[in-house]
């Protein structure tokens, strides 16, 4: 997918940073001192823990659990990679068919090692797949250049209405194709344009930045636009038992991105100031086959209808088996052929089953309920509580992978809102809004270069100061933040 797209080039400067600042002697460092962390935990006496029940399976889920924590905040190793080692280390250790002398403890639930391998092609993969290969057949015949042209015709050459022009039209894309693919897409249109505009005028920075703001933020439109939104919607639906559809995710969160978007054009036009006149923005169309770019432009049509209706509408169909349609539909057309497979973003696919391996484990093995009972939730606030899970998502997130963030977030906080539900101190809807608050943490969370691939690719251009990207980014935070919250409070 990323190689069909405009802007290849950043995409591949971006990784190619990443990877030189991750395998250093250090990274080893860290990850030898994760595991010497984990298998000192796992190793203790269960009786120190002071934990009424805990067994000697649950004690290697918290081991498993520190490890994750460490190695995705310290980065030893790409979170993907951390993602699959945990789900082995579960399978050798807390499985039903773990190392012969790890098996056999009275009294304890081991986890179905069928369930943790599942956990790789949950249906909540199936619809980040379906996600995947939509974008690789609009970047392979051409629809994204057609739709990017006479999208951003509309807004003309008045600068403030290019800026929203890029900002609406870049989160559009971001709720449906990778926010990296989008970022570099838009910005190959945009650099021709910035390269005109006088060196270090204040049009280059806000006009930069209004592309990582706008692939950031539209991601949270969607169940698909951002790996922690399908991270917090699988652990609602399938370990907590809740039916929140593709439709009414986009019918509750398209406002709340409309309102953060507008906002964030304002404060753009506030701190940087015009200085052009004009902007002229030319984005050629290439040569593409227009019988495969209108099956793939029907198929997107159909496939977000579909999803937009609700599975109690008669058609029988969720989300998940939806989002196998245009797989099926561009495999036999030959739009999407074997190699195109390489393309998807398997890493991210990846670190959401990792995610949702934790969560399993904590509820299988039961240290779900043992925590619920030796932890007195009830006596909390839900408030505090959201507003401290909000801020050490949002802190995370500014300096680790937004998935790992709410990959190790999402199932404590999961057990945590259960809890105060039971003890009566937090109704159905405040679970959700809770939960889905580590989303809205995680995609506003964009204070600098490493904050989030957009970022780092808006940055690699040269056209932004990282104080201006820490300035905006703050200020949006903060912002998303609080109307999140409130908005979640309205809706849910």
């Amino acid at each position: 997918m990323f190689k069909n797209f405009q802007g290849f080039h950043f995409i591949e400067s971006y990784h190619h940073k990443r990877v030189q600042k991750r395998f250093k002697l250090n990274g080893y460092i860290k990850a030898l001192i994760a595991a010497a962390v984990s298998l000192v935990i796992a190793c203790l006496p269960t009786e120190w823990f002071g934990i009424a029940g805990l067994d000697a399976v649950q004690q290697r889920v918290i081991a498993i659990f520190v490890f994750a924590a460490v190695m995705w905040l310290s980065e030893a190793i790409p979170s993907w990679s951390t993602s699959v080692l945990i789900m082995v280390v579960m399978l050798l250790t807390v499985s039903d068919k773990p190392l012969g002398f790890l098996a056999g403890v009275e009294g304890a639930k081991y986890v179905s090692y069928k369930a943790i391998m599942h956990c790789f092609a949950d249906p909540t993969i199936m619809l980040f797949i379906g996600g995947f290969v939509l974008a690789i057949g609009m970047t392979k015949t051409g629809l994204d250049i057609v739709l990017a042209k006479y999208l951003l015709k509309p807004f003309g050459t008045k600068p403030s209405s290019v800026l929203l022009g890029f900002i609406l039209v870049t989160a559009l894309f971001s709720a449906f194709v990778s926010n990296t693919a989008t970022a570099a897409m838009m910005l190959a249109f945009l650099a021709p344009v910035l390269r005109q505009l006088p060196e270090g005028s204040s049009d280059r920075t806000a006009l930069a930045l209004a592309i990582p703001i706008g692939a950031n933020i539209g991601g949270i439109a969607t169940p698909i636009g951002t790996p922690p939104n399908t991270i917090v919607l699988g652990y609602l639906n399938e370990t907590l038992g809740h039916n929140i559809g593709f439709g009414e995710w986009m019918l509750k969160m398209i406002p709340f991105v409309a309102l953060l978007l507008w906002f964030a054009w304002v404060l753009l036009r506030v701190l940087f100031k015009f200085e052009s006149k004009q902007v002229e923005l030319k984005i050629e169309s290439s040569d593409h086959s227009r019988r495969e770019l209108w099956i793939v432009a029907v198929t997107f049509m159909v496939t977000i209808t579909l999803w937009c209706i609700p599975s109690s509408a008669g058609l029988g169909l969720n989300s998940y088996i939806i989002s196998l349609i245009p797989f099926a539909v561009f495999a036999v057309a030959g739009i999407v052929k074997k190699r195109d497979l390489e393309e998807i973003n398997w890493s991210v696919l990846w670190m959401v089953a990792g995610g949702f391996a934790l969560g399993l484990a904590l509820n299988s093995t039961g240290l779900a309920s043992v925590l619920v009972d030796a932890i007195p939730f009830g006596q909390w606030s839900p408030i505090i509580v959201m507003i401290i899970s909000g801020l050490v998502c949002y802190g995370f997130s500014n300096f680790i992978s937004h998935s790992a963030a709410a990959s190790l977030l999402t199932p404590v906080l999961g057990v945590v809102a259960g809890a105060m539900q039971s003890a009566g101190t937090l109704q159905e809807s405040g679970v959700v809004t809770m939960l889905v608050g580590i989303a809205i943490a995680a995609s506003v969370s964009m204070i600098l270069p490493i904050s989030t691939p957009p970022n780092a690719i808006a940055a690699s251009t040269g056209f932004i100061h990282q104080n201006d990207m820490m300035k905006v980014g703050v200020t949006i935070g903060i912002a998303g933040l609080i109307f999140g919250y409130l908005w979640l409070f309205l809706v849910f």
